[in-house]
């Protein structure tokens, strides 16, 4: 497939994903949804790929969603747009696939994340954010609610009054106070941002991916389960991780301290 509004490669065991439209602040289209939707059907099914970075091109990570597509455009009376649509035909699969992919996910945060676009970082497994990058639920300004899983992501990574306010308020949240809050993992200067990125894709890109991919299952499955469920649920995966490749390995080179080969089986 070739690409009109994204750039997609698997280099090394990384796979590298960047919005591309920067005139438009990598605002979502229809068309850019499919193109993000088929290079994630390409890391996900790829044996190679062993870590996802999402970034985006220009000044800007992504702006949410291009109000100028037909698609979202308000309607005359009688023939509005049914924007319940559009979650359930693009954003929500974009968050479930990426909460899905058995594999780290790290996005990187080159500038503004607004709307959709700040929570599909927090979507994301790590977020690294540029020291000038800043997130605004923005929803407010337009009369709606936070969508694309930032109803779910923002109470609890911050905890609700928190929440309540980026949502009600629409204010901008600096990318330092965003780590301050825990909303992200790391706050870095814009310089260092793709080298911090690239750095820690190419630590998972060897890494044991099982393990991780288990972990970040284990822990999206926390929200539902009692303690109980839970502890379970850790016994079935370790179980399974006990008869791994990488288990083995990690064993053998710790004895031998030497460094693993980890496979990712």
């Amino acid at each position: 497939m070739r690409y009109q509004n994204i750039e997609f490669e698997i280099t090394n065991g990384i796979a590298v994903l960047t919005l591309n439209r920067p005139d438009k602040l990598n605002s979502f289209t229809q068309a850019m949804h499919l193109e993000v939707r088929h290079a994630l059907a390409l890391t996900a099914t790829d044996p190679s790929a062993r870590v996802l970075v999402l970034t985006g091109a220009g000044r800007g990570f992504c702006a949410g969603q291009d109000l100028g597509d037909r698609a979202v455009a308000p309607g005359e009376e009688g023939t509005r747009t049914d924007l319940g649509d559009s979650v359930e035909q693009y954003y929500a699969p974009l968050v479930l696939s990426l909460r899905a992919l058995p594999l780290p996910v790290i996005c990187a945060v080159n500038g503004v994340a607004a709307g959709a676009g700040a929570n599909l970082a927090l979507a994301c497994d790590i977020v690294i954010a540029a020291r000038s990058a800043s997130f605004i639920e923005s929803f407010c300004k337009l009369g709606l609610i936070p969508d694309t899983g930032g109803t779910y992501h923002l109470p609890r990574l911050i905890g609700m009054a928190r929440a309540t306010g980026l949502a009600m308020l629409g204010e901008k949240l600096g990318a330092e106070k965003a780590e301050q809050w825990g909303l992200i993992w790391k706050c870095v200067d814009d310089d260092q941002l793709m080298t911090e990125a690239m750095a820690m894709a190419t630590h998972f890109s060897s890494a044991a991916t099982k393990g991780l991919a288990f972990t970040k299952k284990a822990f999206q499955a926390s929200y539902a389960n009692t303690l109980p469920q839970q502890l379970k649920l850790e016994g079935e995966m370790m179980r399974e991780l006990g008869f791994s490749h990488d288990y083995q390995e990690g064993v053998a080179a710790f004895t031998a301290k030497r460094a693993a080969n980890f496979k990712g089986e």
